[in-house]
C-alpha cells in the first residue's frame, strides 16, 4: 500500500528537522528564532506539499522557504544581538572536547557580530557549500552582492576573532 503525501511529509519532518534547525540556527544566531524559522518554512512546505511533484523535493522547498523568510525578516526589522555574560567552563581545560567547545563558542560569538545578511551569506557559501550563483538566487540578490558580503563578513570575522582561523586550522 502506497503512503499518502501526508505520511511522507510527516516522515520528512521527523527525519530532517534536526538538520534544518542547525542551518536555521546558523542563519539566525538564536535558538528560538531558528525554531520559528523552521516552523514557518515547514508550514509553507506543508501548504504546498500537494503541488510538489516528488516528496523528495520537500527539503529543497523547505530550505528555500527558510532562506526567503530569513531575508524578509532582516529587511523587516533590525535586531541587535548580543551574548550576555560568559559561559562557565564545564570541561577540563586542554581536553579535545573542551577545545572543540571553545572553538564552537568562539565561532558562535563571531557569527553573532555579523549582520544578518553577512551571516546568511557565510552559512550558504561555507556551511551549505553553495556556489555564489546559488546563494545569490536563494537570497534574491546579485552574485556581486554575494561576493562583497562574503568579503566583508570574512574581514569582520578576522577582526572580531583573529585567533579563530588558527584554531580551525589546528583542528583540521
Amino acid at each position: 500500500m502506497a503512503k499518502s503525501i501526508d505520511d511522507l511529509f510527516c516522515e520528512f519532518v521527523r527525519a530532517r528537522s534536526p538538520a534544518l534547525l542547525r542551518t536555521a540556527f546558523l542563519l539566525t544566531g538564536d535558538r528560538h528564532l531558528a525554531e520559528d524559522l523552521v516552523q514557518d518554512a515547514l508550514a509553507r512546505t506543508h501548504r504546498g506539499r500537494r503541488r510538489l511533484d516528488d516528496p523528495g523535493h520537500f527539503e529543497a522547498y523547505t530550505r528555500t522557504a527558510m532562506y526567503h523568510l530569513h531575508v524578509s525578516w532582516w529587511r523587516r526589522r533590525k535586531v541587535v544581538e548580543s551574548m550576555p555574560g560568559e559561559l562557565a567552563d564545564m570541561v577540563q581545560p586542554g581536553s579535545d572536547h573542551a577545545r572543540r567547545t571553545d572553538l564552537k563558542l568562539a565561532l558562535h560569538e563571531a557569527l553573532a557580530r555579523l549582520t544578518s545578511r553577512q551571516r546568511a551569506v557565510l552559512v550558504l557559501r561555507f556551511f551549505e557549500d553553495r556556489s555564489e550563483a546559488e546563494a545569490a538566487e536563494l537570497l534574491h540578490c546579485s552574485v556581486g552582492t554575494i561576493k562583497s558580503q562574503t568579503s566583508k563578513a570574512l574581514a569582520r570575522m578576522r577582526e572580531v576573532a583573529p585567533d579563530l582561523l588558527s584554531a580551525v586550522l589546528e583542528e583540521a
